[in-house]
């Protein structure tokens, strides 16, 4: 009993919970940051406590920077990439990164796309707003169970520029459409110079009573690292997957079975060209799954022109890999296409991430260049501004192209005055030239003092100038607002 109670008192039990703070105290301290993928920069964790001096300063000018959202998942932190990397000379980059499970948005058509991403802070899950400058898409849109065209369509919404392109990544959605652009490709280049895989489309199960040549591969749905594919032998198993293409409601492809020998991998990233070899080792016929031998082989003119055509299709892709396999018959065998989400290979995953930051600050400077004249004139001005601008002598100095003055030119109402001292000049040397004329013939002038002609006329001077000063603010208006 003595020891039950020795063992359940509150300082022994206060004595043990803290030495097991201490331990957990030492270990976070002790524990370094964990790779987040092969080659990559790895996310270091803050330890509790400690500050970094300027951890508080963000890297980039908040007042001369550009925002860029990376979509992509966390095993490669892309700030890290971007750090000191300048636009237009001494414009920064902000990187934001998030994947498309983690993002949100609203699109207005009149100021644009504000995205909503999770992130955590501390151990805390925050919400963070921002408006995007530029995309970097490196995740799909459509997988065999998400589906993020509702997030592409709200930046297609907001314009914002991307790699790749926003209209690319919306006909990527679905693998039939880009075979048949590919099919496109073979008709204008011939079967010789790009040798397509054989392939059929079914929209739906009852249209698969056609038994292709056996062995086949039976593609189901839009899907990637070989989900969905089905390799059958007979018209048995043919007609097994037609049913299940029938529960799954999806369209398929049907291709024949190749008996290949190794994978070929070929990409292109911007103007750099690289070719791989992939076999696998683990008696999978699915190379891009289980174990495989990776090797890089040497880009032929063969193999540039496939991807040369192929980046030409919806209006340009800067980044892309076409899969192709080489048979045992000695034959090659184009098979599919994959856009800015494609996968990096080999131990040469650095040099591409560094030709992607290329391409993505060469795409900024092209489509972001500050220009602070067209954004005055973007803002939209109201009827009121225009009126109080006017009536506060602020007018266009457009009008001067050649060479525009240091000062702005005179308003309109100084114009008026000066109008107006014209006329009156003139109508007092035409009264006293009538008057001396009057002189001269022996009128009675004394009798009518020049003051009272003088007055008079100046009260037809004044109502005169009075309507020419309505007559030129008539055309001033009419200039701005169109004919009243």
């Amino acid at each position: 009993m003595n020891f039950l109670r020795r063992r359940f008192s509150s300082g022994d039990l206060q004595g043990e919970l803290k030495d097991r703070d201490e331990n957990i105290n030492v270990l976070n301290f002790k524990k370094g940051p964990s790779p987040s993928a092969p080659s990559s920069p790895s996310r270091s964790t803050s330890v509790s406590g400690m500050t970094h001096p300027g951890a508080n300063k963000p890297p980039y000018n908040k007042d001369r920077c550009k925002i860029l959202l990376v979509v992509d998942d966390q095993h490669t932190d892309w700030s890290k990439y971007f750090v000191g990397k300048k636009i237009f000379g001494d414009w920064d980059v902000r990187v934001e990164q998030a994947e498309f499970s983690e993002i949100n948005l609203a699109s207005y058509s009149d100021t644009g796309t504000m995205v909503d991403i999770k992130v955590t802070r501390n151990g805390t899950r925050v919400v963070r707003s921002f408006k995007p400058d530029f995309l970097l898409i490196r995740q799909s849109v459509k997988d065999a169970c998400e589906d993020w065209k509702n997030i592409l369509l709200g930046f297609q919404y907001g314009g914002i520029p991307s790699i790749n392109s926003l209209h690319s990544l919306y006909n990527f959605q679905d693998r039939p459409w880009v075979f048949a652009q590919l099919i496109r490709i073979q008709k204008k280049l011939g079967k010789e110079n790009f040798p397509l895989v054989e392939q059929a489309y079914y929209p739906n199960h009852r249209e698969m009573l056609i038994t292709p040549k056996f062995p086949a591969v039976v593609k189901i749905g839009h899907a990637h690292s070989g989900v969905g594919k089905v390799r059958v032998a007979n018209h048995h198993d043919f007609q097994d997957i037609a049913g299940v293409v029938g529960v799954s409601r999806c369209y398929s492809t049907t291709e024949l079975y190749v008996d290949t020998l190794y994978d070929v991998h070929i990409q292109k990233i911007g103007n750099n060209y690289k070719a791989y070899m992939r076999k696998s080792i683990s008696g999978n016929w699915k190379a891009n799954t289980g174990s495989a031998m990776l090797e890089q082989i040497a880009m032929n003119e063969r193999f540039k022109l496939w991807v040369d055509e192929c980046s030409l299709m919806f209006g340009g892709l800067d980044m892309l890999a076409l899969e192709a396999v080489q048979g045992k018959d000695g034959k090659e065998y184009i098979t599919s296409l994959n856009d800015s989400s494609m996968t990096l290979l080999g131990e040469s995953q650095e040099e591409d991430r560094r030709h992607i930051v290329d391409l993505v600050l060469a795409k900024m400077q092209h489509c972001l260049k500050p220009t602070p004249s067209l954004r005055a004139v973007s803002r939209a001005i109201s009827t009121s501004g225009i009126m109080h601008n006017y009536m506060n002598g602020n007018r266009d100095s457009s009008s001067s192209t050649h060479n525009p003055p240091p000062r702005p030119s005179p308003p309109q109402t100084s114009q008026t005055q000066q109008h107006q001292q014209h006329q009156t000049h003139q109508q007092q040397q035409q009264q006293h030239h009538q008057q001396q004329q009057h002189r001269q013939n022996g009128a009675a002038s004394q009798n009518h003092p020049p003051q009272f002609s003088i007055g008079g006329g100046s009260e037809r001077t004044t109502s005169t100038d009075e309507e020419d000063t309505m007559k030129n603010l008539r055309k001033t208006f009419a200039g701005i607002f169109g004919d009243m």
